[in-house]
């Protein structure tokens, strides 16, 4: 298939942020891809070669993708950089650069999606002495074939700045409508991904079986499930008015959530956002395996730092320790962990997400052998407030961040939140109701201790029905020296010169960001808004919600993906919910 087509496809995107004319555009675009090309498709539309579980990053510096420019056109490095700078984006500078070079050139072949692709793999595989040389000789030879436009596009893959506005959820529209007919079948793909995380392989099956090699999808080890979320509640009260008969309740810890695919001595850890994380936890690695009384299995779990004298748990920053390349035997030492197991979806061949809650949790129990390593999270089962009223009390005194609340008679739901499951937390009983992990979309700079730092920053929820991330509010509460550090290196990789399509906001920050990062907030309150478009026209015509005095509660959400965080739903159930005073009625 020729690059151009994909080309041409990623320009139209660019032009638009309608999702009706992005989920058209994908349309047209797959009924020009021959089926063998779907999946690689599939995976340069988000920017990534294979899905994330995989870990094949591209990681290519703007330096060195400037030196490969050069290469291939013969221009001086610094006044390429001097396009850069004017214009903001290195794709639209090589455009104009190589344009000069296309006018005097004839010995041009055009390029395939095959060549571009398997090249950028090539590209993500090499490391070590002379990798960096290996990698400009690689771009600027696809450089050296490609027009302008292809040209712009390759690098914009490359750097990790293609900003097409296309989310998961409207590649699925897409799939379903050009190889079925029907968008009404994009809830069994969705329901392929979730047991699957790979979109490229949901693409491929649809074009090459239709819906029935899709409806036919099954959990595979090693390729991890997206996970089953909760509804947040407020009160005991609550719980049973959404639960009503018997249900069991879980410690909610402060931890990690894992999921541990093990077949014999093999094993891998995925984070919640599908990450794999197994070099950051060598001693689950060499300890599990000894517990597990299965041939093979898929078992979610939660990992807790804790206090190595007491055996009590500590908060989840601990944990963040972990993380890190280098020295990770150290890390293990000084901060021990245990594995609080909760859930099992797989288990010597045999799916088990569609057993009932109860079902589940005596299998787990019957495969796991607890230890002072591995244990099971505590559970009762319950039928009024009193026992959730008592449980909590227990949980908090443990360390834990609430309670998780689950029907006792429902199958495993994944990707997907419900109120099968719920969950109370120790913050969820202040005047708010509720904590809220909220998406960074853009930041103010700091003045005074703050500056050279983001001082303020804006934030969105996410939005269901449109894919998209509405603002809420600006925070620029809460933050330590310490916390508004971390945040700088680690948004300062996501700093993006246009505003991505899936961000709604009227309110303009001095810089944007990638809708990728999530943090915890709580607030006073929730109140109408004619700035922010979180849930606009919901409550009032012409009015978002906001939220009142919020505060950056220290948490940095990285087990999350920005899909995870709160949603319109979820606040205007707050808003709904939380004592209405006066000026709740007024606009900010």
């Amino acid at each position: 298939m020729e690059y151009s087509i994909l080309a041409e496809s990623f320009k139209k995107m660019e032009s638009t942020r309608k999702r009706l004319e992005l989920t058209q555009f994908l349309v047209e675009l797959f009924e020009k891809t021959p089926h063998e090309v779907i999946s690689k498709i599939t995976y340069l539309l988000q920017g990534k070669l294979r899905p994330d579980f995989e870990g094949i990053e591209i990681g290519i510096a703007e330096k060195l993708a400037i030196k490969a420019i050069s290469k291939s056109s013969g221009i001086a490095i610094k006044k390429i950089e001097e396009e850069y700078v004017k214009g903001g984006d290195l794709g639209h500078a090589a455009a104009i650069i190589l344009e000069q070079k296309t006018q005097t050139t004839f010995l041009m072949e055009n390029i395939t999606v095959e060549r571009v692709y398997e090249t950028l793999f090539k590209i993500a595989k090499l490391e070590g002495s002379g990798s960096q040389d290996m990698k400009i000789k690689y771009i600027s030879s696809l450089l050296n074939d490609a027009n302008p436009l292809e040209a712009s596009f390759i690098l914009k893959i490359l750097l990790g700045t293609l900003r097409l506005g296309v989310a998961e959820n409207t590649v699925m529209d897409a799939l379903a409508i050009a190889y079925s007919g029907s968008k009404e079948n994009r809830k069994i793909l969705e329901n392929a991904y979730n047991v699957s995380s790979d979109l490229g392989k949901v693409a491929e099956t649809i074009a090459t079986k239709g819906i029935e090699g899709i409806e036919k999808f099954q959990i595979k080890l090693f390729s991890p499930i997206r996970p089953m979320l909760a509804d947040r509640v407020k009160s005991e009260k609550e719980v049973i008015e959404k639960m009503g008969k018997e249900f069991a309740i879980e410690y909610k810890l402060d931890g990690e959530r894992v999921q541990i695919h093990i077949e014999n001595e093999k094993i891998e850890l995925f984070s919640r956002s599908l990450e794999k994380i197994s070099n950051y936890y060598p001693d689950i690695i060499e300890k599990i395996p000894k517990i597990i009384q299965a041939e093979n299995a898929i078992l979610e779990a939660e990992i807790v730092a804790i206090n190595e004298n007491t055996g009590a748990f500590l908060p989840f920053q601990e944990l963040m320790h972990r993380r890190r390349k280098y020295k990770i035997e150290k890390a293990v030492s000084e901060y021990p962990i245990t594995v609080n197991f909760f859930d099992i979806l797989y288990c010597n061949g045999k799916n088990c997400t569609e057993l009932s809650y109860s079902e589940r949790r005596s299998k787990l129990e019957n495969i796991v052998k607890e230890n002072e390593f591995a244990k099971y999270i505590p559970m009762i089962k319950a039928k009024n407030e009193n026992e959730i009223a008592e449980f909590f009390e227990n949980s908090i005194n443990a360390g834990s961040e609430g309670l998780m609340l689950k029907m006792l008679d429902k199958p495993y739901q994944a990707g997907s939140r419900g109120s099968h499951w719920l969950k109370l937390k120790r913050e969820y009983r202040n005047e708010l109701g509720d904590s809220l992990d909220l998406v960074v979309i853009g930041g103010f700079f700091g003045k005074g201790r703050r500056t050279g730092s983001y001082g303020t920053l804006l934030l969105a929820t996410y939005d269901e029905n449109t894919d998209t991330f509405p603002s809420i509010c600006k925070v620029g509460t809460g933050f330590t020296d310490e916390s508004l550090d971390q945040l700088y290196q680690i948004l300062n990789p996501k700093i993006t010169i246009k505003k991505n399509p899936r961000i709604n906001s009227e309110m303009e920050p001095e810089i944007w960001f990638e809708p990728e990062l999530v943090i915890e907030i709580i607030a006073s309150e929730i109140t109408l808004s004619p700035i922010h478009r979180a849930a606009r026209d919901e409550i009032r015509k012409d009015a978002g919600l906001a939220l009142r005095f919020p505060k950056f509660t220290g948490k940095i959400r990285v087990e999350k993906i920005a899909e995870d965080a709160s949603t319109n739903e979820e606040v205007i159930s707050l808003y709904k919910g939380q004592n209405k005073s006066a000026h709740n009625k007024n606009l900010m």
